[in-house]
């Protein structure tokens, strides 16, 4: 979902900047999204022809400013270069890049949607999504929704390990289902033990979710992978999910590692 405030159609620039500016408002548009733009909807929200377009879409692609994929436009190789060379200014760059296989290999298996995420500033937040293309049903774009932490699969893995501070009472109750303190502490022991979480019908009535922690090379708990989707499809197989979520977090924990010791070689 693109959720940039760009809706207003392009002013004609002064003589020839006017392709740099078009150029220009197409990029921030696909850059500021957070997730690739359809052509349709370029087109639309920039008020160009679709000819015009066209053109300055295919001048970006061949300059490795944007990216092109079955579901749209993405910024390009530039982008990830230079993010990558700024890396140490985000915490977070170094995991993200190493877990987009495992999220794209997540989707697909579970064909479910899958998500990564984090802990800023005492908050849980995703900072990765894979919608499934499997079902016209899914999960909504939980970037938009104030989620409470112990009614989320991955909030539930992130105060197991004590990356999020268990949250005071009484704890908010969205659904009947939602949990309270004794309930919530119970099953946070289980999490542990087990090395997965699930929720069902805990924040909406209807949605269901598995998660797991990811891990840095030291061991810590600094992210969790998981899915989530309808509870008619994701609640009487969460066992097969959480494992399967659980081998893959395993997996980009060593992945983590592994490239931890490789800068270390170098």
């Amino acid at each position: 979902m693109n959720r940039s405030g760009s809706t207003a159609p392009v002013a004609a620039g002064a003589g020839g900047t006017q392709a740099v500016d078009r150029a220009a408002a197409l990029l921030t548009l696909i850059v500021e999204s957070d997730g690739p733009v359809t052509f349709t909807e370029l087109a639309e929200r920039t008020g160009l022809a679709r000819s015009t377009t066209s053109r300055l879409l295919s001048a970006l692609e061949r300059t490795d400013l944007l990216a092109r994929h079955d579901d749209g436009y993405a910024p390009g190789r530039l982008f990830a270069e230079h993010a990558a060379r700024v890396g140490a200014a985000d915490p977070h760059g170094d995991l993200l890049s190493a877990a987009s296989p495992y999220l794209d290999e997540l989707a697909a298996e579970s064909r479910e949607s899958a998500h990564l995420a984090v802990v800023r500033h005492g908050r849980l937040v995703h900072i990765a999504n894979v919608e499934t293309s499997h079902h016209l049903l899914g999960a909504r774009d939980w970037d938009a929704v104030d989620v409470p932490d112990h009614c989320s699969a991955l909030g539930k893995v992130l105060l197991a390990w004590d990356v999020l501070p268990l949250p005071s009472a009484p704890l908010a109750t969205p659904t009947p289902h939602s949990l309270d303190a004794v309930a919530l502490a119970e099953e946070l022991r289980v999490v542990r033990r087990r090395g997965w979480a699930e929720t069902h019908d805990e924040l909406e009535v209807g949605l269901c979710g598995a998660a797991a922690p990811v891990r840095d090379a030291r061991g810590h708990v600094v992210a969790a992978l998981g899915v989530s989707g309808p509870t008619a499809r994701i609640g009487n197989r969460a066992d097969q999910l959480g494992r399967l979520i659980k081998n893959r977090a395993e997996a980009l924990s060593l992945r983590l590692a592994d490239t931890h010791a490789e800068e270390g070689v170098a």
